[in-house]
């Protein structure tokens, strides 16, 4: 088997081959970011699921040392990636040309850009999508030397999206998230009743745990030996059989406020991985009313320190005109026999 010498960033894509052993050194584009991601990014087409194994196994080495998913990469690090065999479709879709495209910007400087992604839009290529957000960002700005996503949002989930445009940013920001320096908010819809007793807060603690299903799909549970988890929920308003609630994360794992809601029996409207199929199939229908036909989640608002400057930063972005069009609706229909309507600001 053929080893590779040292590449650079730049032709890392073309160098992760199926029959070579390629030997990456990290520069600015990627320092900061873990290896779990980097691979993801390198390894275009590959399930993630083999990009996990090849980590636990112990095939991809830094600096000819063992590490886990969660090690973060340095300047000059040296990453041995194994052969990786490639499914032709995903190989095919791996060498389709990614589309640029502009997002709405809620804010941008040197160190920073923030964008109001849209449901539907998945944030990174991977899991059978052949490219997302930053891809088509990074297309959409060749001359930029470094752009990386700071967290992520579910496909459905629309809002506000971080992205570093330098490696210190990304750091930085990092460490807040897991210092838990963040304020998050999101606004969801749930179908059900909110308890009486739960007055206009509820928190919850239930811990998660990810799995794979039969047919290879990723979900999360409440499990007892689950990872800690921790979202508050305050009502805003509610309708006969429907609520709106903004969601304020406390931890950040996968599906959280979606298997917390779940988990509630407050399924969030329009979620088909953990919602009422059922009734997501009926607000989907030509003429229903009220209708929907996406997820009510959306990330809108963001409390942090600026990365550079240290001083406070709030960013926000307001609920897509569907969703307005939902709560409008639960209004009008409330209001046939209940004459005051209740604020959801």
């Amino acid at each position: 088997m053929k080893e590779l010498g040292k590449i650079s960033q730049k032709s890392v894509s073309s160098a992760v081959a199926s029959d070579h052993v390629s030997v990456i050194e990290i520069d600015d584009s990627a320092a900061g970011q873990r290896i779990d991601n980097f691979l993801l990014r390198v390894c275009k087409g590959v399930p993630k699921s083999h990009i996990y194994r090849i980590l636990r196994s112990g095939e991809v080495r830094v600096n000819k040392g063992r590490i886990d998913a969660q090690y973060r990469l340095e300047l000059g690090d040296l990453v041995r990636v194994p052969p990786i065999r490639v499914a032709q479709h995903d190989e095919a879709a791996a060498l389709a040309p990614v589309p640029s495209a502009q997002f709405k910007i809620i804010f941008e400087d040197e160190h920073l850009l923030v964008i109001d992604k849209p449901a539907g839009v998945a944030v990174h290529g991977g899991s059978g999508v052949a490219f997302g957000v930053i891809e088509q960002m990074r297309e959409a700005r060749p001359q930029a030397k470094f752009l990386e996503l700071v967290h992520r949002l579910d496909r459905e989930t629309s809002g506000i999206l971080m992205l570093a445009k330098k490696r210190l940013a990304l750091v930085n920001l990092h460490d807040q998230i897991r210092e838990n320096r963040m304020d998050k908010r999101y606004y969801a819809c749930v179908h059900g009743e909110w308890a009486s007793d739960w007055g206009r807060r509820r928190a919850v603690r239930e811990p998660l745990h990810k799995y794979v299903t039969a047919d290879g799909e990723r979900r999360v549970r409440v499990q007892a030996d689950g990872l800690a988890s921790h979202t508050v929920f305050n009502l805003i308003d509610r309708w006969p059989e429907y609520a709106l609630l903004e969601a304020e994360l406390k931890t950040g794992r996968t599906h959280q406020i979606r298997v917390h809601l779940q988990h509630l029996e407050l399924p969030i409207v329009g979620d088909a991985k953990y919602g009422d199929f059922a009734l997501n199939k009926a607000l989907a229908r030509a003429n229903a009313k009220p209708a929907l036909k996406r997820m009510f989640l959306h990330a809108y608002r963001l409390k942090l320190t600026h990365p550079a400057t240290g001083a406070p930063l709030q960013l926000e972005a307001p609920l897509p005109a569907e969703c307005r069009n939902f709560i409008a609706q639960l209004n009008e229909l409330r209001n046939g026999s209940h004459p005051e309507t209740a604020s959801h600001g």
